[in-house]
């Protein structure tokens, strides 16, 4: 769909992009509602007592109008479902063709799970270089001397494809494959439990 996403935050330009490279880069703009502190915010009635925002998504028209608002706790992790089905209400006619295209890409991401060759290892981590929590895992591992195979998922786009069909279309880093079977994120708890079997 003709969107464009926006973060927005109170801290300032260099804290932002401080953020930003932690991550590896992101793919959109971000923007610093710092001085006068969080007027932005306060504007669209977000701004918390203590100086900074809440949690808070947005979806406005090309007119400018508000069409959809979730405030939520910091977390807690908002439905993709629900955004995508908000955006379809703007623009139904691209929204189908849009879904048709997901279709096609589901079709062929399963056809690459299909004949990707599995690793043979007993633990696979799927990853990318800049996931925060990848790095804990990859400490948690050296920590305890468990040998493991990291695939980067940015770069074997067919390993992305099998991440996409464990986690509901997202490439969620890391996930794992545990003797054949899978965790999607970090949850020690069931590493541990697969690691005992």
């Amino acid at each position: 769909m003709d969107t464009q996403v926006l973060g927005i935050s109170v801290d300032s330009a260099e804290s932002l992009n401080a953020w930003a490279e932690s991550l590896g880069g992101i793919t959109y703009p971000l923007l610093s509602d710092f001085y006068p502190h969080g007027q932005v915010a306060q504007l669209y009635g977000v701004l918390r007592s203590e100086g900074y925002n809440e949690r808070a998504l947005f979806i406005i028209d090309k007119s400018g109008t508000i069409r959809y608002v979730d405030v939520h706790e910091i977390t807690e992790q908002p439905s993709n479902e629900v955004l995508f089905a908000e955006l379809a209400k703007l623009e139904p006619e691209k929204a189908l063709q849009d879904q048709k295209v997901m279709q096609q890409q589901e079709a062929e991401d399963q056809k690459a799970v299909e004949t990707a060759p599995k690793p043979s290892a007993n633990i696979v981590m799927y990853c990318t270089p800049w996931c925060p929590t990848c790095k804990r895992a990859r400490a948690y591992f050296a920590e305890r001397g468990i040998p493991y195979t990291e695939i980067d998922i940015s770069r074997d786009r067919k390993a992305a494809a099998r991440v996409r069909s464990w986690a509901n279309g997202n490439e969620t880093t890391p996930t794992f494959e545990i003797k054949g079977k899978v965790i999607v994120d970090f949850q020690i708890a069931e590493i541990e439990a697969y690691l005992k079997e």
